[in-house]
C-alpha cells in the first residue's frame, strides 16, 4: 500500500514480499498483485475479493483499496507499480475505468501474464535494463487481463464521498506538515466529523494514518534505493528524527538500518524464488 509514485525516477516497481493488512489508500501508478503462497483479501469500495496462490489482480490508478490477511501461515505475492507512461493505448481505459471485480482466478489466467511478470523481473535485474522492454510486458499484462473484465466508469464513484477525499487528501499531502485542523479546513468540514472518518472508516487516528502512509513510503525508499536514511524520513514528511525512529520502531520492531539490511537478505530469496519459475 504505497500512497504516491510520481516522483520516482523510474516508471516500474517490482516487491515478492509477505502479504499483510493494508488501511484504504489510493496511488497514481497501477498495481499489479500475484499470489505466490497463502491467500490475500483485496478489499475494492465495500467488498472484499478473496486471492488465492495463483490469482492476479490488476488495481487501476486513483481507486481506493485495502488489503486483509486471515489465512495462518505463509502469506506471500509478487506486487507491481506501473507508471502511466508505459501503459501507452490502455492510458485512456485506465483513467476513466475501473473493474468491477479486479481477480482473475489462475484457471483463468493468460499465461503471458505469469510470463510477462518474470520477464519484467529479470529486466529489472539487469544493469543494463531497458524501459522499452518494461513497457512491452506492462502492455501485454494489460492485454491480457482488461478484456477478463467487466468495467464500471470511475465517475460512477462520488468525488464528493468524504472517505474518498480523505484517502485522496493524504495520498497527495503526507509529505507536508498536516494537521487534523488543517486537513478539515481545506475539505471544509470540521475535524470532529474527520476525526470520526478516521476511528469509524481506518480503526486509527489521524496521526497513526498520516504515519502508516509516511511509513510506507520511507519503506520503499529503503528497499529500492541507496539514499541516505536521513534524506528518506526528511522526505517522507517526518519533523523530527525522534518521531520517525519511535514510530519506525513501533511498527516494525526494528530499526530503519536493521530493515534495509533484512530486505537484502530477503532479495537473494526473491531472487531464488523467481529463478525457480
Amino acid at each position: 500500500m504505497f500512497p504516491v509514485y510520481e516522483e520516482k525516477k523510474e516508471n516500474l516497481h517490482f516487491r515478492s514480499k509477505t502479504s499483510r493488512h493494508a488501511s484504504p489508500h489510493l496511488h497514481n501508478s497501477i498495481e499489479f498483485i500475484y499470489i505466490t503462497e497463502g491467500t490475500l483479501e483485496l478489499g475494492m469500495g465495500q467488498e472484499l475479493y478473496h486471492m488465492d496462490k495463483g490469482d492476479f489482480a490488476v488495481i487501476f490508478p486513483d481507486v481506493i483499496h485495502h488489503y486483509q490477511v486471515f489465512s495462518p501461515g505463509i502469506n506471500r505475492g509478487w506486487y507491481l507499480w506501473a507508471g502511466m507512461p508505459l501503459t501507452g493505448q490502455f492510458a485512456d481505459t485506465l483513467q476513466k475505468s475501473c473493474p468491477d471485480n479486479p481477480v482473475i482466478t489462475s484457471k483463468n489466467l493468460h499465461p503471458d501474464i505469469r510470463n510477462a511478470v518474470k520477464c519484467l523481473y529479470d529486466n529489472k535485474k539487469r544493469k543494463d535494463k531497458n524501459p522499452v522492454v518494461e513497457q512491452a510486458y506492462v502492455q501485454i499484462l494489460l492485454a491480457r487481463s482488461i478484456p477478463c473484465y467487466s468495467l464500471t466508469e470511475k465517475s460512477s464513484v462520488e468525488s464528493s464521498d468524504i472517505i474518498y477525499q480523505t484517502v485522496s487528501y493524504i495520498a497527495k499531502h503526507f509529505k507536508e506538515q498536516v494537521s487534523l485542523e488543517s486537513m478539515a479546513k481545506d475539505l471544509g468540514i470540521s475535524k470532529f466529523t474527520l476525526s470520526r472518518v478516521f476511528s469509524g472508516t481506518f480503526h486509527r487516528n489521524f496521526n497513526q494514518y498520516l504515519n502508516e502512509q509516511r511509513l510506507n513510503y520511507v519503506c520503499v525508499h529503503l528497499e529500492c534505493t541507496d539514499k541516505s536514511i536521513t534524506d528518506i524520513w526528511l522526505d517522507a514528511g517526518f519533523d523530527s528524527q525522534r518521531t520517525f525512529n519511535r514510530v519506525f520502531r513501533e511498527r516494525y520492531r526494528m530499526t530503519p538500518r536493521e530493515y534495509r539490511s533484512l530486505y537484502k537478505e530477503k532479495y537473494i530469496l526473491q531472487t531464488q524464488e523467481m529463478e525457480e519459475l
